[in-house]
């Protein structure tokens, strides 16, 4: 297809997944980390080597705008946007910190903020481009100790709904993928029991897998353009 579809949060779990399915349908790729270069760079040599597609690898905060700035030729450049960065806190709320607080809300929500309004000039000139942000079904329902990432990933969800709207006359879809347990390392603190316990609870058995959720992202992406506005769950039948 050879569109260039932007990553944050690319290096591991549900981001690498991603990153993974749009090669293989031969989409370039800009991919996105905060810290993890090293990772994220072997990931993109491995992707052009085996698929034939063009990588290339931006170290950015996506939660500070003025990083954001720093990139905003290359990001002119994106077909696709996958607002993928994300940060879980999990605790209670009054153990929170400001700090902790602003992390959270900052990566989660303002990024897809900042990272929207840097490719959408170019989108809407051009009358065509996507956006799909990652959420949870603890934007959708919430979760107990986790009340900033319940909120930052419920105002994801209204996020992409509004933008949707406001950017459809100019061709742009917007949608969202609220994903439930996905096996990644974000999920890794659950013990081998509290794991066996929690899959009781989902029907399919089972966690789901980045490649599942990178495939899934991708054929949401790749529907038609009527499919817009949409906050799409991906959980099992689990919620």
């Amino acid at each position: 297809m050879n569109e260039t579809v932007i990553i944050t949060g690319a290096s591991r779990g549900i981001g690498r997944g991603i990153a993974t399915a749009f090669a293989k349908n031969k989409c370039n790729l800009i991919l996105i980390c905060r810290n993890s270069v090293d990772k994220l760079n072997d990931l993109a040599m491995t992707l052009s080597e085996e698929y034939g597609i063009k990588a290339s690898c931006i170290a950015c905060d996506v939660s500070n705008p003025d990083d954001i700035r720093k990139y905003s030729n290359e990001f002119a450049k994106a077909d696709i946007l996958i607002n993928n960065a994300g940060f879980s806190y999990v605790g209670l709320l009054q153990d929170m910190t400001d700090d902790d607080w602003k992390k959270v809300i900052d990566t989660n929500l303002s990024s897809c903020f900042y990272m929207s309004r840097a490719v959408l000039p170019s989108m809407i000139q051009r009358a065509s481009g996507r956006i799909i942000n990652i959420s949870s079904v603890w934007g959708n329902v919430g979760a107990s100790t986790e009340v900033a990432y319940s909120a930052s990933k419920g105002g994801v969800n209204s996020f992409t709904r509004a933008l949707a709207k406001e950017v459809a006359p100019s061709g742009i879809q917007v949608n969202a993928v609220a994903f439930g347990y996905i096996d990644t390392e974000m999920n890794s603190m659950l013990s081998d029991e509290e794991k066996s316990d929690l899959f009781d609870t989902i029907p399919v058995g089972r966690p789901g897998t980045p490649e599942e959720a990178g495939e899934f992202v991708c054929k949401i992406c790749f529907s038609p353009s009527y499919l817009t506005g949409q906050v799409i769950t991906f959980d099992g039948a689990w919620i």
